[in-house]
This record gives C-alpha cells, sequence and structure tokens, in this order.
C-alpha cells in the first residue's frame, strides 16, 4: 500500500522532499532536487543558515546565490530550523557531518540525532536515504534497528537506503548532477525508490545489492586515495634524500599509457572524506578482529607531513644563517586544496600550529579562507595581499596552490619559498625549494662577513 502510493508520488514528482543538513553535501544536492522537480524543505539546526538561506543567499562556493534567490522565491526550496517539517515529508536525505572523535573512533551522534527527530515525526511510507560517509553497517544499526523499535518494517511501512554523497568542492569538472551517485537499498522495494527519486536528480543512478555495499564502496574510494597518497609521500622524502626531484620522476612515471596512476605528494591530506573515511573503515574491521596495516601506515604517513614541511623550512632557514625560532614566516594558501574556502581537517592548520610552536612569528595569507579559529580558540585573519610587506618576511610556505596567486610576482620577491604542491614549476629561481626535490650543498646562502 505505502509502496505503491510513494512510487506515484516520486514518478509525478508531487511527493514533497527533505534534506537535513545543508552543507557542502546538503545545499547543493537540495538545489539539484529543486531543479530535478520537487518542492524541497531544507533543515539545518545552525539559524545563521537558514536565515541566510531566507534571504536568498548561498554560503556554499558552489552554489550561486542567485540559483538560491529563484528556489525560495518560487516556493520550490523552504529552509527552516524545525524539525517538525518532516511529517509532511515523503522522502527525507539525511546529510550531516560524521567526524571522527578525539579518540579517532567515529563519532555518529548526529545521525543519532536525526534518527530520534525521525522517530518523533515520521510519517509512514517515507522514503530515508542516508548520505553522510560512515562505516558498512551503519544504515541498518542507526536507523532500520531504531525505527524497527518503533514498530515499523523496512520495505512496506518505511524504505531505507544508502547513497554516499560524492561532492568534490571547487571542481569545475564534476558536480553533484553529473557525478555518479551509487545507491543500495534495505529491500528490493527500498532500491527501486531510491532509484525512481534520484533519477529525476542526477545523471547516472548506480544502483547496488545492499546498503553495506554503497558503504564500503566510499570508504574505498578514499581508502584507495589516502593509501596512493601516502606512497607517493613517502616516495618524496626519500627523493628528498637521494637529491631526486620527485616531481620530474612522477611527470617520467605519467607517460605510460597503462598499469599507472599519477599522485602527488604535499603538506598532508585534507577535506572532510580522505582524511577520515579510512579511520572509519579501519575502526569497524576491528570489530571483525582484523587489523589494516595499509591503512594505519597511511593514516601515518599522512598525518607526519606537516612536520616533514616543518623541517624543510628549518632545513632552508638554515642555510639563510636563520633558525625557524623569530623568524617571520608566511603561509600561502590555508583552504585545503586549491579555489575554495573549505578548511576542513586541511594540513596548512597544523602547519601553521607547528610553526607557532616552534616560535615563528606566522601569518597567513588566503584570498577565500580569510580567517580560521587556532587551537587556542583565537580568530586568525588572513593578511592583505601586499608584495612589498612580503618581501619583509624571512621564509613563505606554500600550501594551496590557488589558480589567483600572481606565482611570478612571488617568486620575484627573492623570499625563500618552501613550495610544497610544485606550484612554482614553471618558474626557474634559485630562492624557491620544493618538497621533494632535497637541497644541493651548492645552495648554501649563509652571508659572509666582511
Amino acid at each position: 500500500m505505502y509502496y505503491s502510493a510513494l512510487k506515484e508520488k516520486l514518478q509525478n514528482k508531487t511527493g514533497k522532499v527533505g534534506v537535513i543538513g545543508l552543507g557542502y553535501v546538503g545545499l547543493p544536492l537540495t538545489m539539484e532536487m529543486v531543479k530535478g522537480g520537487f518542492q524541497v524543505y531544507g533543515i539545518d539546526l545552525d539559524i545563521r543558515k537558514v536565515n541566510t538561506l531566507l534571504n536568498r543567499k548561498s554560503y556554499i562556493q558552489d552554489v550561486p546565490s542567485s540559483v538560491v534567490k529563484e528556489a525560495v522565491s518560487l516556493g520550490k526550496f523552504r529552509p527552516t530550523s524545525d524539525y517538525s517539517v518532516i511529517q509532511e515529508l515523503d522522502m527525507i536525505s539525511i546529510c550531516v557531518p560524521t567526524p571522527l572523535s578525539e579518540n579517532q573512533d567515529p563519532d555518529t551522534s548526529f545521525i543519532r540525532s536525526v534518527v530520534s527527530e525521525i522517530k518523533k515525526y515520521m510519517k509512514k511510507g517515507t522514503l530515508i536515504v542516508l548520505e553522510s560517509t560512515t562505516y558498512p553497517g551503519t544504515t541498518e544499526e542507526l536507523i532500520e534497528v531504531e525505527l524497527e523499535a518503533e514498530g515499523l518494517t523496512v520495505g512496506s511501512d518505511y524504505f531505507l537506503c544508502f547513497s554516499p554523497e560524492r561532492v568534490d568542492p571547487g571542481n569545475r569538472n564534476f558536480n553533484t548532477y553529473n557525478t555518479p551517485k551509487v545507491i543500495g537499498g534495505t529491500t528490493e522495494a527500498c532500491i527501486e525508490l531510491g532509484v525512481l527519486v534520484y533519477s529525476h536528480v542526477v545523471k547516472t543512478v548506480v544502483p547496488v545489492s545492499s546498503p553495506k555495499v554503497a558503504e564500503m564502496s566510499k570508504l574505498l574510494e578514499n581508502t584507495f586515495r589516502s593509501v596512493n597518497i601516502a606512497f607517493v609521500n613517502e616516495l618524496a622524502m626519500m627523493c628528498d634524500k637521494m637529491g631526486i626531484d620527485v616531481w620530474e620522476v612522477i611527470r617520467a612515471a605519467s607517460t605510460k599509457p597503462f598499469g599507472f596512476m599519477p599522485f602527488h605528494p604535499g603538506p598532508g591530506i585534507g577535506g572532510h572524506c580522505i582524511p577520515l573515511d579510512p579511520m572509519y573503515l579501519s575502526w569497524k574491521a576491528k570489530e571483525f578482529r582484523f587489523y589494516s596495516k595499509f591503512i594505519e601506515l597511511a593514516q601515518s604517513i599522512n598525518d607526519n607531513m606537516p612536520d616533514y614541511v616543518l623541517n624543510k623550512a628549518a632545513q632552508v632557514l638554515n642555510m639563510y644563517a636563520k633558525s625557524i625560532r623569530n623568524s617571520k614566516v608566511l603561509i600561502l594558501g590555508m583552504a585545503y586544496k586549491p579555489d575554495v574556502d573549505d578548511l576542513r581537517e586541511s594540513p596548512g592548520l597544523e602547519v601553521y600550529e607547528l610553526f607557532k610552536e616552534s616560535g615563528a612569528r606566522v601569518d597567513y595569507y588566503d584570498p577565500y579562507a580569510t580567517s580560521f579559529r587556532d587551537a587556542e580558540g583565537q580568530i586568525v585573519q588572513s593578511v592583505k595581499y601586499d608584495p612589498a610587506v612580503f618581501a619583509r618576511y624571512d621564509c613563505m610556505v606554500f600550501i594551496t596552490n590557488h589558480r589567483s596567486f600572481s606565482y611570478h610576482e612571488l617568486a620575484d620577491l627573492g623570499v625563500p619559498i618552501i613550495d610544497t604542491r610544485n606550484a612554482f614549476a614553471e618558474i626557474q629561481s634559485e630562492n624557491i625549494y620544493k618538497l621533494g626535490t632535497g637541497i644541493k650543498k651548492t645552495e648554501v646562502k649563509v652571508p659572509v662577513s666582511v
């Protein structure tokens, strides 16, 4: 009974849809659902976000304010912080954060909180889709079991799926619409309804046999990247010792048309996915008395890259007869990836703290991420772009390769630059020191006293 009624609503787009969590994942998904022809309710407990959206403005770089304005003005999108609207919804997508605790264990408190609200207000015949990245089994353990305790049977009284988010902030080629959407349902009826609703929203839907397969697929994607980034980071440190340019090595290997996929070293890993997802998988595996050496090793290598950057800077400053303590250091770029303002898990934050702990007078410049809160809870503001001021720093540490940076102008300042991204690859300058290349003995810059 509920299945047929919901299927008809989803087919003719008369069903009301809700997205819980209006962040980097939820807001872009909401706008695609509006474009797909649904009336969408956006639920978020952050009143500032809700008010911004009600004022027809966006706070997500990938979602233009003009798109939000049109959706709200036409009544197709209704932002709210009131969970009671769930009683009007036919489909609910959960897009809340899933961070790690201080002990590196999964923190599913946001999901649990949402489920408690769903239990209060959900009507029978609702489709629930969890999109928050988490460990295999979460959909069944945290949602199905809880609703079963309320006397609800999945596949008949309500419908349940997992569909992992694949948002890549700032990606100019792939977005929510044209990135294939994996979805796994708890029963055949669940997967059929899940595929039906998302087929109106995204270009390609990829159904799999169960929520666990869908959950594991997301963890595989990002663990694959974590392990390979860790390997190339280790290779960079090896090349540094050997005096070999790791970037040239990668370019050479990339000419092979098969059997090789290039990954690049850097100051660490950032974003919500790669630093966290492998640890979710590792944590869940231990429940089965399985210990993943690859995941743990990769995490250790990647976590230590900010320390490697600090040591590289110390080595460079030493060549100029300076130490990190009392040196003026400018970090260039603080966002975790180019051309976005996203600071989540950015390695630049750790690099900043390490320099500060070592006694440096450290500032940063980022045209997108203009402020952050440091380890002591103090707000740190980006300095203004001023080449004349930048020329007075003892060294600059390049963390994020934003396209808007004036690379030639920065190189011409004569300040030593520790380049962690090979951003200055096309610029020949004696004052640029790349991560993973080593420093030649002939490059000693100690001034000769007269």
